[in-house]
């Protein structure tokens, strides 16, 4: 019987049709994604890290060293003449008893700029290599030395950098605070108690993903004191990687992670003399669990400045404490009716009596000037556009440097006005060069390192003398990389503006690329990117390495690419642009995108609206669900990377900021989170993430997959298994992703023209 049945089989199978061959890479594209991921072939050429050095007189660089192969200098330049020194060169970073020099992963300078801080030896925490070994380097006696004492593991040291009077340096070690003395090694442990729930001088992990707060301290400006960061993450639900690749078993990595509607951390702050004792902590009001403590900085030598923003983070409290007793009283408060943005650029003036703020206040983020006692808030930069962010001040000249672009949201330029708010703003980047320019002011503001690019062209740094913006000499001309990229941007990209239909009617910032061989008389399937997200903007006019290259590869096998940004995402375009979506992500964003491709194709008669594709990565992965799922006889084909089907699962503070708390929105979360509307789908899915991604996790992929099969909807998947959010760990990942997408174009969404 089982003979029968496999002979019945095989004449089945001969008489059936032959199945039909999935798309190939063509080998031209093969070579190009090669090259782009697994080369070096399009790296930019290096400058830096660079310091500014004697408030702007100089500035130093790392460069490879001619003495030992594979290793690097330290190189010292007067800015004004160019001259050239060997600051230090590696032969002085050779410890006792080796004989190759330590590789250079980070530095910085004493005060004085007699002594170097080294990190090497460095290791990945999350996101950035923020732990590592510390070595400090006396420049007169060359002296090397490195910190935590002999008792030190290896790679365990954080955060290191000197006092103010450079003789001593901080660090944390396993959770816990840390006093070294320069001099003659003597360790002073500032904090105990320190284990997987209780940490100091350092954060947790939401607070470094959503704040960006890493170093979890401050010296006070006479070096007597530290302000210290303290997070008990008792009560906060551990999310368990599980690691099935690196050891027999598998193993976990417990990570203390707060979901939308959790207890965050108790997050308090405290005072700690140099040189050990009792902390006093600040009496920052309210629960420190359901309130948020993500700046402190000192603000003179006995006070500290704090912002204490609600769990909901529509209001931001600027609080004054005083160092000695703990006690606060507050200076300002600011408050939205959706969400508020930590202000990083707090700059005193006036030998203290005031301070810079950025504030939405009028609906556009403008530059202010407060008095310490908070009673006067004197605007800085009026106007009906957005200030980007701060770039310098030259209090001396009375000038205050910032980046702005009012005439064209997908670009950056640098501005100056007095610093009193009178006269006209003047803009200091060459009209000449319109695009994105970047800028490292120095501390005398009389000079810059600046980038600029556009998205066609890679990145050129010079130093440029301010505020003439007069180029004084090329740091990294990427004269390489321009030549090797020249032959790819066959056509220019195309920035446009399009405006949707009622009810929105919002006019939405755009780029497109054409295949090189471009039939305008043809038509050719769309491939849409999209992030869509308050997070980040895809329409900026700047270059974008190699993911612009491989939309060129994909442009160039026979597609147009394209990207839009929705509103909501953090475009210069005043408050109200960006703020519309509180409530509704993906909501509003996915019915702006459908609504944007459909104007599209109305208006450009060479696109093809019965091949349309879209893609994107986290946030991108998210609006690449909506779409298909909400939209779906708008696009045929989507490939979402890494996304949050459910938001629900994702952390209090990115979540809540834009939703409000689950507990007050259940509608809303239901509403818009992309899960719910699965049954929405009719075309080829391809979902890809990263089974050990601690930020955005597995688990929502996986309850995707669930509610598609019990839908009885097709969907394609690929996991990659123990990566993290980057999916980029281990050889050839990246190369094998956009491999992967590549193919699943092709093979889903047919290429080329049509007559």
């Amino acid at each position: 019987m089982r003979r029968l049945s496999l002979c019945l089989a095989v004449i089945v199978a001969a008489q059936a049709p032959p199945p039909e061959l999935p798309a190939q890479v063509p080998a031209g594209a093969t070579e190009m994604l090669r090259r782009l991921y697994a080369s070096r072939d399009f790296s930019s050429e290096r400058f830096g890290p660079a310091r500014w050095i004697e408030s702007g007189a100089a500035y130093t660089t790392v460069e490879p060293s001619d003495a030992f192969r594979g290793a690097s200098d330290i190189v010292r330049y007067e800015t004004a003449t160019g001259a050239r020194s060997v600051y230090v060169s590696a032969r002085r970073l050779i410890p006792a008893g080796d004989s190759q020099p330590l590789d250079i992963d980070d530095y910085g300078w004493s005060p004085d700029g007699t002594q170097l801080l080294l990190l090497t030896n460095s290791r990945r925490v999350w996101r950035q290599n923020t732990r590592g070994d510390y070595w400090v380097l006396n420049r007169a006696s060359w002296a090397l030395h490195k910190l935590g004492g002999p008792d030190a593991p290896e790679a365990t040291l954080m955060y290191a950098k000197f006092s103010p009077q450079g003789d001593r340096v901080a660090y944390v070690r396993r959770g816990d605070l840390y006093v070294e003395r320069v001099a003659d090694g003597k360790i002073t442990r500032l904090t105990t108690g320190a284990d997987s729930l209780h940490v100091s001088g350092m954060s947790d992990w939401v607070y470094e993903e959503e704040f960006d707060l890493r170093d979890g301290f401050r010296w006070a400006p006479d070096g007597t004191k530290i302000a210290y960061w303290h997070f008990d993450m008792t009560g906060v639900r551990t999310f368990t990687l599980i690691n099935d690749t690196d050891s027999l078993y598998p193993f976990t990595i417990p990570i203390q992670y707060p979901k939308t509607g959790t207890p965050n951390s108790a997050v308090t702050a405290g005072v700690v003399s140099a040189d050990g004792g009792p902390t006093k902590w600040l009496q920052v009001p309210d629960d420190p669990r359901d309130n948020y403590l993500p700046r402190m900085e000192w603000a003179g030598p006995n006070e500290l400045l704090l912002q204490r923003m609600n769990r909901l983070q529509n209001s931001d409290r600027v609080l004054l404490a005083d160092a000695a007793t703990g006690a606060v009283h507050p200076v300002l408060v600011e408050q939205d009716s959706a969400w508020l943005d930590v202000v990083d650029e707090v700059q005193w003036l006036a030998g203290g009596r005031r301070f810079l703020w950025l504030s939405e206040r009028d609906g556009w983020r403008h530059v202010y000037l407060v008095s310490r006692d908070g009673k006067t808030v004197q605007p800085v930069t009026p106007g009906a556009f957005d200030v980007i962010g701060i770039a310098a001040v030259d209090e001396p000249g009375g000038w205050l440097y910032y980046v702005a672009s009012p005439d064209n949201a997908t670009q950056h330029y640098l501005f100056r006005t007095r610093l009193d708010g009178t006269g006209k703003a003047e803009r200091v980047s060459p009209a000449t060069q319109p695009g994105t320019h970047r800028y490292t002011i120095s501390p005398d503001a009389h000079w810059a390192f600046h980038t600029y690019s556009t998205f066609d062209t890679p990145p050129v740094t010079n130093l440029v003398r301010l505020p003439t913006h007069q180029v004084v000499r090329a740091l990294a001309a990427n004269a390489t990389l321009q030549e090797t990229v020249a032959p790819l941007i066959a056509r220019k990209t195309e920035f446009f503006k399009i405006t949707l239909p009622p009810p929105d009617g919002a006019t939405l910032d755009g780029w497109m690329i054409r295949p090189r061989n471009f039939d305008s008389t043809k038509t050719y399937p769309l491939l849409m990117h999209v992030y869509g997200e308050p997070a980040g903007q895809t329409v900026v006019d700047s270059w974008g390495g190699q993911g612009i290259l491989w939309h060129r590869l994909i442009a160039d096998q026979g597609y147009i690419v394209a990207s839009v940004d929705n509103r909501g995402t953090p475009a210069p375009k005043g408050r109200a642009w960006r703020k519309v979506v509180y409530g509704q992500i993906g909501v509003l964003s996915s019915r702006e995108q459908a609504d944007a491709v459909r104007a599209l194709a109305r208006t450009r008669p060479y696109l093809d609206s019965t091949r349309v594709a879209i893609w994107g990565w986290s946030g991108g992965g998210s609006s690449t669900l909506q779409a298909l799922f909400r939209y779906p006889g708008v696009y045929q084909v989507g490939m979402s990377v890494a996304p949050v089907p459910d938001e629900r699962l994702y952390d209090t503070i990115y979540q809540e900021r834009y939703m409000g708390l689950p507990q007050d929105n259940a509608a809303g979360y239901r509403e818009a989170s992309a899960i719910n509307h699965a049954e929405g789908l009719r075309g080829r899915l391809l979902v890809v993430h990263g089974s050990g991604d601690d930020n955005v996790h597995y688990q929502g992929t996986e309850r995707l997959l669930n509610r598609l099969i019990a839908l009885g909807k097709p969907v394609d998947f690929m996991e990659y298994p123990n990566r993290s959010h980057c999916i980029c760990e281990g050889p050839g990942t990246t190369l094998h992703v956009f491999t992967l997408l590549t193919r699943y174009l092709l093979e889903h969404l047919p290429a080329g023209p049509r007559p």
